[in-house]
């Protein structure tokens, strides 16, 4: 069993069961799910289709590396010609992780991945939505352990939605906190 996932049972439930006042443990928020997705954007911009699929590859590669897991390409709903986007045309990569691979990812985020970014001073509350969802933006793909950063055709950036069942923003925070997310006041 993860340590994660042992960490929320043994100390997080009885820590927001005290806080918020919760009579059932099944009342206490949890975390549902983790959605990581990235832009081709700039990255295929005036590229002949053939370097467009080696970008797409590499990113696509380095994803699955990354969150174990397949991505799924996203396509564009409708065209707009000031972004040079076509209707259909594949704009994205996106994968959802829950249960295993979700602790497994959010393990090696906290403790691996965001003390190796560049200048990191701790998650912002500014980075919660009124649901108690937090979402991150990483500059860099490489900062995680399993892409080796000579080996990385491509450097891009892609933003980690942690989404929670919490009520409010402020079970969001105190929930994350007590897993460990290195936030700050």
């Amino acid at each position: 069993m993860l340590r994660l996932q042992e960490k929320y049972k043994n100390e997080v439930i009885p820590v927001m069961q005290e806080k918020f006042g919760y009579r059932n443990k099944m009342a206490v928020p949890k975390i549902e799910k983790v959605v990581i997705n990235t832009g081709f954007g700039r990255l295929i911009n005036g590229k002949s289709s053939d370097e467009q699929k080696k970008i797409y590859n590499a990113i696509l590669e380095d994803l699955a590396l990354i969150a174990g897991q397949k991505p799924v390409l996203t396509k564009a709903k409708k065209s707009i010609a000031g972004f040079k986007i076509r209707k259909g045309m594949e704009i994205g990569a996106m994968v959802t992780l829950r249960r295993k691979k979700m602790y497994d990812f959010i393990e090696r985020l906290i403790n691996i991945a965001l003390p190796r970014s560049r200048d990191f001073k701790g998650i912002s509350t500014k980075s919660f939505d009124k649901k108690g969802n937090l979402t991150l933006g990483i500059k860099e793909h490489i900062i995680f352990p399993e892409i080796s950063p000579e080996a990385a055709k491509i450097i891009f950036g892609f933003q980690v939605i942690i989404t929670t069942n919490a009520k409010n923003r402020e079970e969001g925070i105190a929930l994350l906190k007590a897993m460990g997310f290195p936030i700050k006041e």
